[in-house]
């Protein structure tokens, strides 16, 4: 059902022909990388954060983490990652499939996936992927805002 929902609102705004589905798991930067021949870096992971009753989700690139100082200065809490089985619930895709296509919760884009000409988020399933631009991405995922709340691994 996962896969219907985010297809269906691609397919909707006329990009359904840039879907991917795999044949192996890209439920991880790693493996999503991995499938798509492209650098870890370019994959726009979807992460899940806890925000009273409900969620927002973050979609960073795949290089970067939470800088937990930023986060909280710019959400004002705490960054809590939602449970396996509140991203279900809440958000409608399961994790390793997470993307913000189809979802009623707000949508924030982090400034590093502007760095890509393209990025590929998940499309509603651990095995999926969706070619886009970074302000693509921002218009199919009716994003709140552009934020500054990464910094790299190193």
């Amino acid at each position: 059902m996962s896969w219907e929902i985010a297809y269906n609102h691609l397919k909707e705004r006329g990009y359904d022909d840039r879907a991917i589905q795999f044949e192996v798991s890209s439920a991880t930067v790693a493996l999503a990388a991995e499938a798509l021949g492209c650098e870890p870096a370019h994959i726009a992971k979807t992460l899940s954060f806890e925000k009273g009753d409900g969620c927002i989700l973050l979609v960073a690139a795949g290089d970067r983490k939470v800088d937990n100082h930023l986060f909280k200065e710019k959400f004002g809490m705490k960054a809590k990652m939602l449970s396996a089985e509140k991203v279900s619930a809440l958000i409608g895709h399961a994790v390793g499939g997470v993307c913000p296509f189809g979802v009623t919760c707000p949508v924030y884009l982090d400034e590093s996936l502007k760095r890509f000409e393209t990025v590929y988020p998940a499309c509603g399933t651990a095995s999926s992927a969706v070619r886009l631009t970074p302000e693509e991405l921002y218009e199919l995922s009716g994003a709140a805002e552009w934020v500054n709340v990464t910094k790299s691994y190193e």
